[in-house]
Parts: C-alpha cells; structure tokens; sequence
C-alpha cells in the first residue's frame, strides 16, 4: 500500500521547515504549496489524499481556496491556522474543511486530526454493510437499531437522523448549522435550541455518562463531533 500524500499549504517557512519534515518522517508523502494558486495547480496535477491548509495565503484567502476544491474534490482538508475565532472556525467548516487545528499547535494533536481525516479515505466503515461499530455501540443503518454492550438503546426517528449523520462524519466536526440544515432542513438553520434538546436527549440515551460524552463530542461555539475513536 502506497503512502498517504499530504499537500502543506501555508506560505510561512518555519510552518513548511517543521510540518513538511514531521510528516515525512511519519511515512506520509509530502507536497508543499506556498500560495493558494499553486495549492490548487497542485491538487490537479498530483491529487492528494488529504490538505493541510492555513488560511492567511498570499493570494487567495484558505477560504476560497477551501471552496474551490470542495467544488471539484471530497479531499480530506484540515486547516491550520493562527485565526482561532469562532466565525473563523465557523466558515471554514461550513465551506467544507474536515477539521480545524490552531497555531500555535501540538504537533502529536495534528498528527492525530490527520489520522483521523484520512481513515475516510482508506477505510472500510462505508462498505455496503450498513453496520457502524465504534467500542461496544453498533449501529445498525438498515435495521435503524442502536446496541451498546448488550442493551438495545430505543432512539426516535430524529434522534437516529442525527446518530447517523454525526457517525457517517466520525473524527469530522461537524458545525451547528451544518447540522440543523441535514436534520431539518434549510429553513432551520437559524433555530439552534432544536438541536441542543435532540444532543441532550441522544447523550442521555446513548452515552454511560452524559456528563462526560465519549461519542458525541462539543466543539465549543462550533458544533458536535462524534468521537472517531470510542475512549477519545
């Protein structure tokens, strides 16, 4: 099995001399761009598996960089930048990046996002067997049954709606109106309190403790996660 390619995009040298040789001498094949332009001549000459992209590029903005490859790509993108605001965060995720790490960062913390976006590249979870498994919970698609250990956890249907988009997007954070627009459509992206009683209600359901959730996670002023791994 060939190794994973990974495109670096950011224009600050120091980022390239730390991040391009972390990678590498984790096995993965590294390209580097210095300009959004060049990151996007890069995905179609030589596609990656998965993009590291910052954000405050010379040229173009990482936002539209973002768009432009969501429009053509489903490519794993994990931004990586010193913009730590929320509306940062926000746009990004909703224009289509797969996670969001901020600088000044942990370089085991973006070794472990990459992990995680990249087994949606190379797993098998979404093979036709409509079964996710995740620790001792397993859910069923075809049957709409939810097991953890050995208890069948009974779910509404708007409370698997959610189980399952939050599972098909396992280690992807997922924001607040992202969410609200798969569950219920368009016209309720601007009524978030739906969506805080239905994660309240499903943690109680699903989680051991819903103090300390270990499968649907908060991505504070951001949206949810669900746990790519079960002791995450």
């Amino acid at each position: 099995m060939r190794a994973p390619r990974i495109l670096l995009v950011d224009d600050e040298v120091p980022i390239q001399r730390a991040v391009a040789p972390l990678l590498r001498s984790r096995g993965y094949d590294v390209d580097v761009a210095a300009t959004g332009d060049d990151a996007l001549k890069s995905v179609r000459m030589r596609p990656p598996d998965l993009i590291v992209l910052d954000l405050g590029l010379p040229d173009l903005e990482g936002t539209e960089v973002c768009r432009r490859i969501r429009a053509e790509s489903a490519i794993p993108i994990v931004v990586l930048s010193a913009r730590g605001a929320e509306a940062d965060k926000v746009t990004a995720l909703d224009l289509g990046a797969d996670d969001y790490v901020t600088k000044p960062f942990g370089p085991e913390e973006l070794l472990a996002r990459i992990r995680v976006a990249l087994r949606r590249v190379f797993s098998t979870d979404d093979a036709p067997s409509g079964r996710l498994e995740r620790g001792d919970l397993i859910i069923d698609y075809d049957r709409h049954r939810v097991v953890r250990g050995d208890e069948e956890i009974r779910l509404t249907p708007k409370e698997f709606d959610l189980l399952e988009l939050m599972a098909r997007n396992a280690g992807r954070v997922l924001t607040h109106r992202a969410i609200l627009k798969a569950v219920w459509g368009p016209n309720s992206v601007n009524q978030p309190e739906h969506l805080w009683v239905l994660v309240a209600q499903l943690r109680k359901k699903l989680e051991p403790d819903p103090a300390h959730p270990r499968y649907l996670l908060s991505e504070p002023w951001v949206g949810y996660r669900f746990a790519a791994e079960p002791d995450e």
